[in-house]
Formats: C-alpha cells, structure tokens, sequence
C-alpha cells in the first residue's frame, strides 16, 4: 500500500529543481517558452514559502545552436568552446525571466574537482547558503567550458545530487521527458514509489537519453541511489506537465518518488556517498559483521585483499569476500602499507611501521554502510 504522497513532502522546506536539455531546448536552440513555464513554477515555490535551487543543462545546446553546429559532431574542444558560448544564451534567459517575477538570480558553475575536496565542498555550500539567505535563485550548471572526464560529474543528474548535499535540501525533482520510472515498457502508469534500488531497478533503467542531453533513465536512477542513502526523496517528472513543481508540492501523485528510510545523513557523511572510489578491500565475514552489526571501526586485521593503488586520505570501497559491496570509507593507510599489514593485529602492526600507527584502517565516523 503505497503512503499518501502528501505525507511524503509535507516537511519539504528546500529543493533542488534540475531540468534537462530537452527541457530548455526547442530544435537545438534556447526555449523562450519552455524556460518561462520552468521560471514561472519555481517563483511560485519561491512565493510560497520555499528555497529553490535551479541545476539547469542545456549550455552546450545553446551554444551549438547559435553557432550552427550539430551537436553529435562536435570535438571536446568545441564542445566546451559551445558551452562558454551558450552560458551566456542560457543565463540571460533566465536572468530575463525571473526578474519580471521580481527574483534576482545568482550563478554557480562547478566541476567535480570542485566539490571532491573537503575544504572546496564547504566553500561551495557557504555560496550556495548565502545566495539563499539573500533570497536569490541560485542556478547551477557544470563548468562544461573546462571541465575534461576526469573533473566532469558526469551529467547534471550527478550534479543535482551533488548539489542536494551541498545544501542538505529536503528533496530533488529531476524534469526530464518522461512522466517517471517505469518498470515495464507496457505499464500505463509510472511506478509511483521506491524505496530501494535493486539491481532489477538498474538493469531496466539502461540506455542512454535523448540525442540533446547526456543524462538518460539510468542516471538518474543512479542520482536516486545517491538521494535514498542521504535519507532524502527524489521525484521524476515530466517537465512538460503544466505546474508541474506546485503539483509536487501539493502533494499530487504524479511522477515517481524515490524515498530513504534511514535517518538523513550530514556533514562529512554526505560528502563522502558522493566521492569516488581510489580502490577497494576486500574483507572476512568477521570484519563484516563487525562494522555491519557491530558498528565497529575497519581493522586491518579483518581485511585480505586489496585492488587497486591509493593513499592515505583516498575514498576506499569495503566489499565483502564474495565481491558484494559493503560500504566506503577514508582509508588512513595507502594500498602499499595495508598490503604490509592486512590480516594482522597491532603487536604485529607495530613492529612492522613502527610507534607512528592507525589502530583502525577506516574509522567508524569515517565509514559509510550501504
């Protein structure tokens, strides 16, 4: 039986609102049109009472458009020459429309090295809370005019999850052009609430997205995964329904909502579901349960295996010994020290790296459990 959806977002004070190229763009080129309906709905939400972050794509469309290039063709270089043109495009737009509402905007562009670092997470979040205290729109597009594979969220999917726990937002509503996630290709309606992502979620949610944006289903299944572990809530939408924010927040049953069960996580736990992985250990069925059922620190005692060459400070992934995932944590060991030390206690720890050593090889407060 599914809960009243009312109930789901009756404490939604903040949200994250990102739409997708097919969202903004008409033929390849900037919608006057659709941008309006997507302004007049959040200043709406604005209006009633709540803070409203924008993660917008659509740059590189923008850009392409007005210099008469076809997306599909182009090289990274052009790629990002289109979308240091098409910024401009888009935000003006934007800045154009809110202010005839009466709201002021304010532009973040980030890469993923942006928010990787701590330091550089919490400058981020500082920007972002301080354009809300203003009461100014923020929005939020990636730095698609430098921004390479190894910096690049990915797609604005990723971002929008990014930018959720930036700013420890209540709720994330992906626009796309699809009424939600559907199990089945000949279901009539979209499935109204998940709780958790299985791997039958993942497998149907394959394939790639419409040939303006980057991001398809499963990306933004991936987003949900990220949201379900904050202890937050999701929904995808189609950004074509008429209010379609307002009619969210009013709690009507459309689109899919994505809910987490566990208490919302914040501050450095956050940041860490977001980071990649530098490698992975693998773990005994003791050490499992010990973190798992036991909420213990990492030992190295517990460990026997290691893939993958990181150092103290890197985002290592913890599986278990048949590969299953089991969390992730900040490793105080580098992959050449815990090869040293993996499978023994701290008398032998101690002899082997001297007086100077880490009783845990992951500390409990730095450890997330999936």
């Amino acid at each position: 039986m599914t809960v009243p959806r009312k109930n789901l977002i009756k404490n939604v004070k903040r949200i994250v609102v990102k739409v997708g190229s097919s969202s903004v763009t008409e033929k390849g080129v900037i919608s006057p049109r659709k941008i309006s309906a997507i302004v007049s709905d959040v200043a709406r939400l604005v209006v009633r009472g709540f803070q409203v972050v924008l993660v917008t794509s659509g740059a590189i469309s923008a850009g392409s458009g007005r210099l008469g290039k076809s997306v599909k063709c182009l090289t990274i270089p052009e790629k990002q020459a289109c979308a240091a043109v098409g910024q401009t495009i888009l935000m003006n737009e934007y800045r154009n429309k809110f202010n005839r509402k009466g709201l002021k905007v304010g532009q973040i562009l980030l890469t993923e090295d942006d928010v990787r670092h701590r330091t550089r997470f919490n400058n981020a979040r500082h920007t972002l809370e301080a354009l809300l205290d203003l009461g100014i729109v923020p929005i939020v597009n990636e730095n698609d005019s430098v921004a390479v594979t190894e910096i690049k969220f990915g797609d604005n999917d990723m971002l929008s999850a990014h930018v959720t726990s930036l700013i420890n937002a209540d709720l994330l509503i992906l626009l796309s052009d699809v009424d939600g996630f559907y199990m089945n290709l000949d279901d009539p309606e979209p499935v109204e609430e998940i709780y958790h992502i299985t791997d039958k979620i993942i497998e149907r949610a394959g394939g790639s997205g419409s040939e303006v944006g980057t991001g398809g289903m499963l990306s933004k299944i991936r987003a949900a995964e990220i949201i379900i572990r904050f202890g937050e809530k999701m929904v995808i939408a189609n950004a074509r329904t008429k209010n379609i924010l307002n009619r969210i927040l009013d709690g009507e049953k459309i689109g899919t909502i994505f809910v987490g069960k566990n208490k919302p996580l914040t501050g450095k736990k956050r940041w860490l579901v977001l980071r990649k992985t530098a490698g992975s250990v693998k773990l005994d069925q003791g050490a499992v349960n010990a973190i798992r059922v036991g909420k213990k620190s990492l030992l190295a005692t517990g460990i026997t295996g290691i893939d993958g060459s990181f150092e103290m400070g890197d985002v290592i992934e913890v599986t278990a010994h048949d590969g299953s995932r089991v969390g992730k944590g900040i490793a105080n060991y580098s992959s050449k020290e815990l090869k040293l030390i993996m499978g023994k206690k701290s008398p032998e720890i101690k002899k082997i790296l001297g007086a100077h050593f880490y009783e845990e090889v992951i500390n409990r407060d730095e450890l997330i459990i999936y």
